[in-house]
C-alpha cells in the first residue's frame, strides 16, 4: 500500500500499529488518518480503558513508626487514545 500523504503538509504519513489496528500519522504532527474499521477498534479500546480505571481500593495498613511515604504514582493520561500519541 503506498504510503498517504499528509492533508497540511504534504508529507508521507507514518503507519502506526495500535493494538489490532494501525492508523496512518503526520510526522509534523497535523494528525491521523483512521480506517472505518479502526475507528471502531479505537472507540471499544477507549471504553474498555474507562470502564477499568474505577477506584482500586485495598484496606489500609496499620501505621507504624518505620513505614515511609509512597512515592508518587505518575500522571494518568485523561484518556487511552492520549497515551498512543506519547511519545
Amino acid at each position: 500500500m503506498d504510503a498517504l500523504a499528509c492533508p497540511q503538509c504534504g508529507t508521507d504519513m507514518v503507519a502506526r500499529s495500535l493494538g489490532r489496528t494501525h492508523v496512518d500519522q503526520c510526522p509534523e504532527g497535523h494528525g491521523v488518518f483512521l480506517r472505518r474499521t479502526a475507528l471502531g477498534e479505537l472507540i471499544d479500546a477507549e471504553n474498555a480503558w474507562h470502564s477499568d480505571s474505577g477506584p482500586h481500593t485495598a484496606p489500609l495498613p496499620r501505621i507504624t513508626a518505620d513505614m515511609h511515604a509512597p512515592p508518587p504514582s505518575p500522571p494518568r493520561a485523561p484518556a487511552w487514545v492520549a497515551t498512543l500519541f506519547d511519545d
